[in-house]
């Protein structure tokens, strides 16, 4: 089953983008997931194919009309009823890796790109779109974002990536960062790869490298290692505490 993505957009030229070449690229070109981007500005109604205004009470910057954006979803609602309709704006709640795990084993997605000030409230009030963000961080558009979200999506598309365990020993996917990797050259300015790593035994190496992704995401990721430890009914605290490295 093909993965479809709709993306309403003022610019639909950035898409596929760079989701044209490599992994992404290849998984587009042999058909298992597919890239339509809409211009929102075709559904404006007026000879000046208008798709903002000013902001009701005054403001700086320009806000998507509702009745055009309104026109851009039902049209992509038409088209992939069974799709989620998302909405990039950083007003969303935060994408997380379960999220998107969620969207890849579906149908497709339509997303929906914001640009200047943001979209009229009531398109969430009368529509079936929901707000998501990539991070607590200001783009110029949902353009970028999109992408992003498109990426990792595509990655976890049945047969895109080579092995299947490069989409599940991840950071995010078991709620800890992901452990550090090495290879060759085994020494480097005088720094050698960990010996367990070239001990050849498997059980060591697991330890090793479940102590490095509680240790790093406790000293890096409070926030991660609080839901870790809350999900496992372990204590978390002292997450900001200093700890030593692990043993090499």
């Amino acid at each position: 089953m093909t993965f479809a993505a709709t993306i309403l957009t003022l610019y639909p030229e950035m898409f596929p983008g760079p989701l044209g070449v490599s992994l992404a690229g290849r998984a587009l070109e042999q058909g298992t997931w597919s890239c339509n981007p809409v211009q929102i500005r075709d559904f404006a109604t007026d000879r000046h194919r208008t798709v903002d205004d000013t902001p009701a009470g005054g403001g700086a910057g320009m806000v998507l009309k509702v009745d055009v954006l309104a026109a851009a979803v039902d049209h992509a609602l038409v088209q992939q009823p069974d799709c989620p309709v998302l909405a990039m704006t950083p007003r969303g709640a935060p994408l997380t890796q379960d999220r998107i795990r969620a969207l890849a084993a579906g149908p497709g997605v339509t997303i929906l790109c914001g640009r200047f000030e943001g979209f009229d409230e009531r398109i969430f009030e009368t529509r079936p779109v929901e707000q998501v963000s990539l991070g607590d961080i200001i783009l110029s558009g949902g353009e970028p974002a999109a992408l992003a979200m498109l990426d990792a999506c595509i990655r976890l598309l049945p047969g895109v990536m080579g092995a299947a365990s490069s989409g599940t020993e991840e950071s995010f996917e078991e709620g800890l960062l992901e452990y550090p990797h090495y290879t060759r050259p085994n020494e480097w300015e005088g720094r050698t790869i960990p010996e367990v790593l070239r001990s050849g035994d498997h059980a060591k190496i697991a330890a090793w490298r479940k102590q490095r992704s509680e240790n790093d995401t406790r000293l890096r990721r409070p926030d991660l290692w609080e839901r870790y430890g809350n999900a496992r009914g372990r204590p978390a605290s002292g997450v900001q505490r200093e700890m030593k490295e692990p043993d090499q």
